[in-house]
């Protein structure tokens, strides 16, 4: 099966041979000799690229009698968290204090070197330096609600104060004093059908969400740490929890509109272009120059492309839904395919 937006079958053995995780969600690999359908990412060993074919979707490879790899387990959200560090996750969130060594894991009945891998590949950090962060994470909180630096600190499970200071200016820029009015910027990642996705978000709403290879991605968070005067941190948010689930249910097909709040700062234009945007009915694409003329500003067609271009959050604000005035698809930050696939799911031609 190849089209303009599939990889041919050499790329796509070439992805599974390398394990390429941007190749999530594009494909699905079968193997002749075994019967059974992996991820690109599957750890299992590689057949020869005469008994492997190559389908866009799961439900392909089963209607063709394949059936899914124990291993790799395609069937199962990328994403899905085990059992067992969702605990830690609780444990964390309700005690952050507390310091979960490795010693602690085995006593859990969990192997460090899995968990560190888990946290490496959702977070992009160890697992303890995600204690760390969330610790630092905490106390910055409680600096802002008018706690004490002493309180923030030992309250927060360092044993020096010192310690805290040094620790906390290495994170923020700035000494716990100073940073009462500083404004925070969390930042998780996340698993999607189309690969992984980074997300940002403030006290005030989302304010990003890209695709990892984007292009500009190390451009944008350093602009928006800038225009926000915020550190960029690893950490937990109240709104990533709604994203996931909101994310979750639109490729799942169940869910049209978003609700979660988004913070999207820019110029007055690029916020009316992104309001837009959100307008653009589910299941439906407009050009450029119909967004012009929605805007009442027809002949600004270019300055309109110009500020889809600049929009932080995929998928949420839709610039997938625009596309060229002779009706193809035109630059998408996430690459066309994905503008594809997500026009496919919209319009209900995709199928899980």
């Amino acid at each position: 099966m190849e089209s303009l937006f599939f990889p041919s079958s050499a790329e796509c053995y070439q992805a599974l041979v390398a394990k390429d995780a941007t190749y999530e969600g594009r494909f699905i690999a079968a193997v002749k000799t075994t019967g059974i359908f992996c991820r690109p990412t599957c750890t299992a060993r590689k057949p020869k690229p005469e008994n492997v074919e190559f389908f866009a979707t799961a439900k392909q490879a089963m209607l063709r009698g394949y059936r899914p790899c124990k291993v790799c387990a395609p069937l199962r959200a990328p994403d899905a968290t085990p059992a067992g560090i969702q605990a830690l996750l609780e444990a964390l969130a309700q005690q952050p204090a507390v310091k979960i060594t490795d010693e602690a894991l085995r006593q859990k009945g969990m192997e460090p070197a899995t968990v560190r891998r888990w946290f490496q590949r959702q977070h992009g950090i160890t697992f303890q330096a995600y204690q760390r962060l969330n610790r630092i994470n905490v106390a910055f909180k409680k600096l802002q609600g008018g706690e004490s630096v002493t309180a923030a600190a030992f309250e927060s499970g360092y044993e020096s104060l010192s310690g805290f200071q040094d620790s906390f200016k290495a994170v923020f820029g700035v000494s716990p004093q100073q940073s009462r009015q500083q404004q925070l910027i969390q930042l998780t990642r996340l698993e999607t059908p189309l690969g992984t996705m980074l997300a940002c978000a403030t006290e005030q709403g989302v304010c990003l969400l890209e695709f990892t290879d984007r292009r500009m991605l190390e451009t944008e968070l350093k602009d928006l740490a800038r225009r926000l005067n915020a550190p960029i941190i690893q950490g937990d948010n109240p709104y990533f929890s709604v994203l996931r689930a909101q994310l979750a249910e639109y490729f799942a097909g169940t869910r049209q509109e978003f609700t979660v709040p988004l913070f999207t700062p820019g110029t007055p234009f690029q916020q009316a272009v992104w309001q837009e945007l959100q307008a653009i009915p589910y299941g439906t694409t407009r050009s450029y120059g119909q967004q012009a003329q929605a805007l009442q500003r027809p002949s600004a067609v270019r300055a309109v492309a110009s500020a889809n271009g600049m929009n932080r959050v995929a998928i949420l604000i839709p610039c997938h839904r625009v596309l060229g005035a002779d009706g193809h698809l035109t630059g998408y930050a996430g690459g066309l395919w994905r503008k594809q696939w997500l026009l496919d799911l919209e319009a209900g031609r995709r199928v899980a």
